[in-house]
C-alpha cells in the first residue's frame, strides 16, 4: 500500500461534495502505518475461536452464543474499547420471541358460492403463529389482491391505489416492478415493509401466493421477533408492529391460481402487467377463516457494544458504528455426518474484520473527530432483530449516529481486487468508498448479483430504516487471471457452504484478503469519523425521502 504523507490532513483528507468525489485520500503516516500492521494471523485466530464447534453454531439464546459474546468482550477490554452497551457494561440485552403455532388452527377459503376446498395444512397453506397475540381469529374476511402490495406513490406505483382493503386480508406476491432501481426494488420486498403497508391500509391480514413450485417454508423452529420492555413487539417479519394483524399466511401456487381465477384474472397476464409497473389490483371472490393460538419462547440474547471516543471537543459527541452480526444458525439437519452449523465465514469472518478495525483505532495515538462505535449484533439470522433492536433503540443518542459500516460476510475466498459498496450510491458515502478503492488500488463495481436482494438482506438495512446512511462492502468480480469471473466462484461456493455445517474454519479462505479488507472498511469510517461534515441522503433518494426525516 502506497503511503501519502501530508502535514495539512485535516484540510485535504475529507470532503462529501461531488466536485472533489475524486480528490486523492491523503493518509498521515501515523494511520498509515496503524494499518500496515493489520495481521491476517489475528483474523485467523478470530474466525478459529468463534467457528469452534464448542460455541455449537452461536445461536442466540444458547451457552455458545454467551461464549462469543464473552470472547467479543474480552477482546475489545484487551484492546482498551471501552464499554458503551447499557448500564456501563459492554452488552445490550435483547429479547427475542420464539412463537409456535398451537395444533388445531384452522385456514379455510371459500368462494362465492359457498365451496371450501380442503387445504392441507404445510402442502396448500401455512399459517404463522402470531409473536404478540396469543389467539387471532377471522370469519368470512373478504379477501383483496394487491398485487406486490407495494405502496410507494413517490415511485409512481401503489397496489393499493383505488383498492379498498379495510378489515379485509390482502393476498400478493413477492417481487417488484423491473421499473425500480435494484436497491430500490429489493427494499420494496422486504416482509415488515409489506406487512406494515397492508396495516396502515387498514387490512386485517396478509396471505403470499407462491408464484413457482416448490415447498412452502417450514415453521417447526418457530418464528422470532424482538420484544420491548413493555412486552410488545417492536421488530418481526411476521407481524406488523403497532396493529393487530390477525392472519399472516402463505399458499401455494395452485391456490394463489384459484384465487385469482374465480377473479376473473388470469396469474400469466396479472404478473406481466404489475412486473411491467402497471397494478392489478382487485377485489376477490372469496373470503377466508382462520384461527390460531400461539405458545411463546421469550429468549434473552445479546448485542456487544463498545466505543472508542472521538477527539474533537464537539463532534466526539457524534457516532460512526462498525458493525457485524455475532450469530449464526445453531445445531441443524445433518449435512455429510455434520449437525453443527459453525458459522465461520457468515459471520466470524465479519466480527473478526470489526475486531480488527478497533485494533487500528487503538494503536492510533491522535483518534479521530468523532467516536467509533463497534456493534457486535445477535438475531441476523433470524431477520436482522438485533440490529433492529440496536438501531430503534440504541445506547447512545440515535440522532448522533451518523454512519453505519456493517460487515458480513465479506467472502474471503480469493484476492481482494474489487469491491461493491451495497447501498453506497443512496449517500454520500459514496464518496469515501470511491477515494479508499482508489488509494489501495481496488476497483469499484457495481453489484454483480442484484437479484439477490443483498442490500436488505444484512444489518446495514436496519439502519438505513432508522434513517442513517449506511453501506455494506462486498467482493466484486475481479480475479488476478482476468478471467474475472469471482462472483460466479462465489456463487459455486456458496452452493457447497453457505448455512451449511461445512462453513468452518477448515474451509478455503484467503486472510491476506481479509487484512486489505480489514484496512479497506477501516480507511471508510476513518473518513466519516474525520470530516466535519455528517453524511446526507442524496437529494431525492427514496431511501432518504422515506426514513431519512429523524
Amino acid at each position: 500500500m502506497k503511503i501519502l504523507i501530508s502535514l495539512s490532513i485535516l484540510a485535504g483528507l475529507l470532503s462529501y461534495g461531488p466536485a472533489q468525489a475524486q480528490a486523492p485520500l491523503v493518509v498521515a503516516k501515523p494511520v498509515a502505518q496503524a494499518l500496515e500492521q493489520v495481521q491476517p494471523a489475528a483474523i485467523k485466530a478470530h474466525i478459529a475461536y468463534l467457528a469452534d464447534d464448542r460455541l455449537k453454531g452461536r445461536q442466540p439464546g444458547t451457552e455458545g452464543y454467551k461464549m462469543a459474546v464473552d470472547y467479543v468482550t474480552q477482546q475489545l477490554k484487551i484492546l482498551g474499547v471501552q464499554p458503551a452497551g447499557e448500564g456501563g457494561t459492554y452488552v445490550q440485552k435483547v429479547r427475542l420471541r420464539r412463537a409456535f403455532l398451537k395444533p388445531g388452527a384452522t385456514f379455510n377459503i371459500r368462494d362465492a358460492a359457498g365451496s371450501a376446498p380442503a387445504l392441507i395444512a404445510g402442502q396448500d397453506y401455512i399459517a404463522y403463529p402470531s409473536p404478540e397475540l396469543p389467539a387471532t381469529s377471522v370469519t368470512d374476511a373478504p379477501l383483496a389482491f394487491a398485487g406486490f402490495g407495494i405502496s410507494a406513490p413517490e415511485l409512481g406505483y401503489d397496489d393499493y391505489a383505488g383498492l379498498d382493503v379495510r378489515g379485509k386480508v390482502v393476498v400478493i406476491v413477492r417481487g417488484a416492478p423491473r421499473t425500480f432501481a435494484s436497491t430500490v426494488a429489493s427494499a420494496s420486498q422486504d416482509l415488515a415493509g409489506l406487512l406494515q403497508a397492508a396495516a396502515r391500509h387498514g387490512a386485517v391480514g396478509v396471505v403470499v401466493g407462491t408464484t413457482h413450485a416448490g415447498p412452502l417454508p417450514d415453521l417447526k423452529r418457530g418464528t422470532y421477533s424482538v420484544l420491548g420492555a413493555n412486552g410488545k413487539v417492536t421488530a418481526s417479519r411476521s407481524f406488523a408492529v403497532g396493529s393487530q394483524q390477525q392472519v399472516y399466511a402463505a399458499v401455494n401456487a395452485a391456490t394463489l391460481a384459484r384465487l385469482l381465477q374465480t377473479a376473473a384474472l388470469d396469474t400469466g397476464r396479472v404478473l406481466a402487467a404489475i412486473r411491467g409497473g402497471t397494478p392489478a389490483s382487485a377485489a376477490l371472490r372469496h373470503t377466508v377463516s382462520a384461527a390460531s393460538q400461539a405458545t411463546y419462547q421469550d429468549i434473552e440474547s445479546y448485542n456487544v457494544v463498545g466505543k472508542i471516543p472521538g477527539s474533537d471537543a464537539r463532534l466526539r459527541e457524534e457516532y460512526v458504528v462498525h458493525s457485524a452480526h455475532l450469530d449464526h444458525l445453531g445445531i441443524g439437519a445433518p449435512v455429510q455426518g455434520d449437525s453443527i452449523y459453525n458459522g465461520a465465514h457468515d459471520n466470524a469472518s465479519g466480527v473478526a474484520c470489526v475486531l480488527e478495525i478497533a485494533n487500528v483505532y487503538s494503536r492510533l495515538k491522535q483518534k479521530p473527530k468523532r467516536t467509533l462505535l463497534f456493534v457486535f449484533v445477535t438475531g441476523e439470522e433470524l431477520g436482522l432483530l438485533g440490529s433492529a433492536a440496536f438501531a430503534a433503540n440504541p445506547t447512545v443518542p440515535k440522532a448522533r449516529i451518523v454512519a453505519d459500516i456493517n460487515m458480513d460476510m465479506p467472502t474471503l475466498i480469493a484476492p481482494l481486487l474489487s469491491v461493491v459498496a451495497l447501498g453506497g450510491q443512496h449517500s454520500t458515502l459514496a464518496a469515501p468508498v470511491a477515494r479508499a478503492c482508489a488509494y489501495m488500488g481496488l476497483t469499484l463495481e457495481p453489484d454483480p448479483e442484484p437479484a439477490q436482494n443483498r442490500f436488505i438482506r444484512s444489518d446495514q438495512y436496519s439502519f438505513v430504516t432508522a434513517g442513517i446512511p449506511a453501506l455494506h462492502l462486498k467482493y466484486g468480480n475481479k480475479t488476478a487471471d482476468g478471467r474475472n469471473d469471482l462472483s460466479q466462484q462465489v456463487q459455486e461456493w456458496r452452493a457447497r457452504t453457505y448455512h451449511k455445517p461445512q462453513d468452518d474454519s477448515n474451509g478455503r479462505f484467503d486472510f491476506e484478503a481479509g487484512k486489505k479488507y480489514v484496512q479497506l472498511c477501516f480507511l471508510v469510517g476513518y473518513q466519516v469519523a474525520q470530516n466535519p461534515a455528517r453524511p446526507t441522503w442524496n437529494k431525492g433518494d427514496f431511501f432518504g425521502q422515506r426514513y431519512g426525516v429523524r
